[in-house]
């Protein structure tokens, strides 16, 4: 049973402040600095170069890949932490389209995150030959899936309004087609209950930064069926995945049959420190139970907003069971409400072009948290405090 006073224990969140942004950048757990210090001490410097055999760092990609592999419904041996979500994408869609060679649209939504659409975007102009790019709304994906879609891509949680697809029903639906699937789920694991295995989905792929806590540029993860293992193409080809990385042979052959094959290149070391000990919290956490409290606690947050902060308008799925583990509520003058929110510290954040996003992560957030960052909210509103000049000037993020 998941003990979430013992879990928001681990984390170094600074006094005073209530962090609702999870869901774009985890808090530091507090065994990252204790972690990072062995890495540097015990690892890097008395080993060196035996680090790679004495260390095992060769195969953390894989050891990593499985226990974040449990946090999305993964069998052992499927999937591989390394490189960014973006060569992830790129990686999976790459070989989703070697799949059905004969079809030449991908399907995802106007939804979905920009950086998964311009990556497809350049993988199409790399193949030139005829790709079409269908970004429909998320409500008509389910109709916009026909037989002439080759790849569906899609987000499971929408980055802005935390709208959840029906995973089951989309894949059924691609697969009955002959489409296959590739599922981001950066705002899923750690987030949602996802059962990867069980619904039979060909590619997942998702970061480790938010929700897991990995840390800024923590590595991505991908996934791979087990029935695909012998015979998906890894459209990037680097020596992490080769048959034989230490033949050195001139010509690539992937590995066969494993999740190797999906390796490209020298992943960084540093950074599975880092992650390792975010998943030492995940290892002791159930999903059912944490998707349950996040609920609960999202509840409690939008029945509050709603009844103390007029001009918020919720833009998240009504139903709990339709949206992710964020809320988020559109405003006028959101990003210079959440300036002046951040500047009472209660960290949320702001998607163009009016949305307030809030992160309801259970593992460090509590009923006392969600009371106090609304009491903070409704008084920043009565006050009308956006509307000063210091909360109206862009940062370079947002």
């Amino acid at each position: 049973m998941t003990d979430f006073e013992w879990t928001r224990q681990q984390f170094d969140l600074p006094e005073g402040m209530i962090y609702l942004n999870g869901n774009s950048l985890g808090p530091m757990p507090r065994a990252s600095v204790p972690a990072m210090t062995s890495f540097l001490n015990d690892e890097w410097r008395t080993e060196l170069i035996k680090g790679w055999n004495t260390k095992n760092w060769f195969m953390q990609t894989n050891t990593l890949g499985d226990r974040v592999g449990r946090l999305v419904g993964a069998a052992e041996g499927t999937t591989v932490v390394g490189d960014t979500l973006s060569i992830k994408v790129f990686q999976a869609v790459a070989a989703g389209m070697k799949m059905v060679p004969d079809r030449r649209v991908i399907l995802s939504d106007n939804g979905n995150f920009p950086t998964d659409l311009y990556m497809v975007e350049g993988l199409m102009k790399l193949r030139d030959a005829g790709y079409t790019l269908r970004t429909p709304d998320p409500e008509d994906v389910m109709d916009a899936i026909t037989e002439e879609v080759g790849v569906v891509m899609l987000t499971e949680v929408d980055y802005r309004t935390g709208r959840r697809h029906d995973m089951k029903a989309v894949i059924e639906k691609a697969h009955a087609l002959g489409a296959v699937v590739v599922w981001d789920l950066a705002h899923s694991a750690g987030a949602v209950p996802v059962d990867v295995g069980g619904f039979d989905t060909d590619f997942a792929i998702g970061c480790t930064y938010k929700y897991l806590n990995g840390g800024p540029g923590a590595p991505a993860f991908i996934y791979v069926a087990p029935r695909l293992l012998d015979t998906v193409e890894p459209f990037l080809s680097g020596w992490y995945g080769h048959e034989a990385p230490f033949a050195f042979d001139t010509d690539y052959r992937p590995m066969p049959g494993k999740i190797e094959r999906m390796r490209i290149g020298t992943p960084s070391i540093a950074s599975f420190a880092l992650l390792s000990v975010a998943l030492d919290i995940w290892d002791k956490a159930d999903m059912d139970e944490v998707h349950a409290k996040s609920i609960e606690l999202s509840e409690l947050f939008i029945r509050e907003v709603e009844a103390r902060c007029p001009g918020l308008k919720l833009v998240s799925p009504r139903d709990p069971a339709a949206r992710g583990s964020h809320v988020s509520f559109a405003f006028e003058q959101g990003y210079a409400a959440m300036q002046a929110l951040i500047a009472d510290n209660v960290i949320g954040d702001f998607r163009a072009p009016d949305v307030m996003r809030f992160g309801i992560t259970p593992l460090f957030v509590n009923e006392a948290d969600i009371i106090d960052a609304v009491d903070k909210l409704e008084q920043i509103l009565e006050e009308e405090r956006y509307k000063d000049a210091q909360f109206q000037k862009r940062a370079l993020v947002t």
